[in-house]
């Protein structure tokens, strides 16, 4: 079989896969989110955390509870890593730097999972499952509760109203979360990823030296990861590592759980705002996206030139021979069109052109199909910014879900669409101008612009893969990539919540035969191409500097 051909079957699997499981599981989490009934765990934390699920919170409230958990989440974590040396297995490591502890506080919490150090030869048990783990589920379902706040700004009408934020986060990680990882676990340990805490174990001598590998917690950190889109591995080597990811089918499983809630959240969209075919547009929306790129990935891995290429069957370098470039390839952009961050394959020895697909489907806004809550808010955010567009060109006010969108709500959306571009140009140009970052540049030319622009882009997307090739373990980065991860994440919630509220506020306009019928395959190619234009536009000129420059070149 050609190495083509398996990739194509993979993606055929995947997709069925993915179809199967989109019915019951946006289904489920809409009555997650509907229900008024609280399960008996969920009152013994409502209890504990001193917070009332029955009461509603208009948005100000909803976006204090976000900022409130986040704060102290990114806290604990912080003081978690600073007193690792004293703290029980913890595999005798010593407590990690300031601005490294900031750096991966920031990255968990913002469910960005960007990593500047050694899994395996920096953190213990106790940080990696009490610190790292939970801040994959809870950032997850901070992401999810802000979306369904969207939602309902639509779904409502004559109140600002939102739920409850509390609520929705012990929900998600209750009712959601944690099923689907118990059982995902068990299916990764039984395909041969471990599942415990023991030591350091020398595991053999090679090169005249030895080689020592610790164990952990490894199969349910690893389903999360993937399930919240969060990314971080446990090992430096993350997703190509044989403890994580150890075989063909567990690679096209873990391609899944990454799908798999923010594809299902479209359903859950539809079904709350009393329209399945508005739910099915935005998937339209996000399968074709994704899709595309992947077949775009496979025409620069596969279609390599020379001897080199000719003999491996395309561009293998950086990839693991256990998974091949057609599964690599669904994989990273899989990983890029999320906000997962996790890779199976070395990014940087991609093609010039590959770099520069994993590299846009983070400049999009990671929404297709992004990651859990974050891709569905972005792409509705996108949905606005094409029915004003549309709008503009027939001379109607704009509408959406029967909610007119005047000045405030595109405001709001714009300032949202422009966050993320302005922290990833900023930065970029901050860093390339300073002596100081551009020594740790592996590389020089194109190829070391772009290790630089895609740590940001992956920072401020919360994105967390890297091109590697770049030395971030320095103060200016862990710093700026640490700042870029917090603002990226938490000031588009803003807007997004500012939106939310002032949809609900909105009496609903009667549809009319003027209406844009959202819910057709027209306004699909409309929404796509209101997003590649607005990316296009925003991110060129450092495309053309980056990964054009390279990928024309070789």
């Amino acid at each position: 079989m050609s190495p083509f051909l398996a990739g194509v079957l993979q993606m055929l699997a995947l997709i069925a896969a993915l179809a199967l499981a989109y019915r019951p599981l946006g289904d489920h989490m809409a009555r997650v989110y509907s229900s008024d009934r609280h399960l008996r765990v969920e009152k013994s934390i409502y209890k504990a955390i001193g917070a009332n699920p029955d009461a509603e919170m208009r948005w100000p409230a909803y976006l204090r509870g976000v900022l409130a958990f986040s704060v102290v989440s990114v806290l604990f974590l912080y003081g978690l890593q600073r007193l690792q040396g004293a703290l029980p297995g913890s595999l005798g490591f010593v407590p990690i730097d300031p601005d490294q502890a900031f750096n991966t506080a920031a990255s968990f919490v913002s469910n960005t999972n960007w990593q500047s150090y050694y899994g395996e030869q920096a953190m213990g048990h106790v940080v990696q499952t009490g610190g790292l783990a939970v801040q994959n589920f809870v950032s997850a379902a901070v992401g999810i509760a802000v979306a369904v706040a969207l939602v309902r700004g639509f779904a409502r009408s004559r109140t600002g109203e939102l739920g409850n934020f509390w609520a929705d986060l012990v929900r998600g990680v209750v009712r959601i979360l944690l099923p689907i990882s118990v059982i995902g676990a068990i299916v990764l340990v039984a395909c041969g990823a471990i599942q415990n805490f023991t030591g350091i174990h020398e595991v053999g001598q090679f090169m005249g030296g030895s080689q020592q590998w610790n164990g952990g917690a490894v199969a349910s950190q690893e389903v999360i990861k993937e399930l919240g889109t969060n990314g971080g591995g446990y090992f430096n080597a993350n997703s190509a590592h044989p403890f994580e990811n150890p075989n063909g089918f567990t690679n096209l499983f873990e391609i899944f759980l990454i799908l798999l809630i923010p594809f299902s959240l479209t359903r859950t969209f539809g079904r709350m705002v009393g329209s399945l075919r508005q739910g099915y547009a935005i998937l339209g929306t996000m399968a074709t996206i994704w899709a595309g790129f992947v077949l775009l990935m496979w025409a620069t891995e596969f279609a390599g030139h020379g001897p080199a290429f000719e003999a491996a069957g395309g561009a293998m370098e950086g990839k693991e021979t256990r998974f091949g470039i057609g599964a690599s390839s669904i994989f990273a952009v899989s990983t890029t069109l999320t906000s997962t961050g996790a890779v199976n394959s070395f990014h940087s020895s991609y093609t010039g052109l590959g770099g520069g697909i994993t590299m846009l489907g983070m400049m999009l806004g990671e929404i297709a199909p992004g990651g859990v809550g974050s891709g569905l808010y972005g792409m509705l955010i996108m949905a606005i910014i094409a029915v004003f567009i549309a709008g503009l060109m027939v001379g109607r006010t704009p509408e959406y879900l029967g909610k007119k969108i005047s000045t405030r709500e595109i405001k709001l959306a714009a300032c949202y669409i422009l966050v993320t571009p302005a922290l990833v140009l900023c930065f970029t140009a901050a860093a390339m101008a300073l002596d100081t970052p551009v020594t740790s540049m592996t590389n020089s030319g194109a190829h070391g612009f772009s290790e630089v622009l895609y740590a940001y882009t992956s920072g401020a997307n919360n994105n967390g893969s890297a091109f590697a090739g770049l030395n971030a373990d320095t103060q200016w980065f862990n710093t700026t990539i640490g700042l870029a991860m917090l603002l990226g994440r938490f000031v588009p919630m803003v807007f997004v919540l500012a939106l939310a509220g002032s949809l609900a506020e909105q009496t609903p306009v009667p549809r009319t035969a003027g209406t844009l019928r959202t819910e057709k395959p027209l306004f699909t190619g409309l929404l796509v191409g209101t997003i590649v234009i607005i990316a296009g536009l925003t991110y060129f000129p450092a495309l053309a500097l980056g990964p054009l420059a390279e990928g024309l070149a070789s």
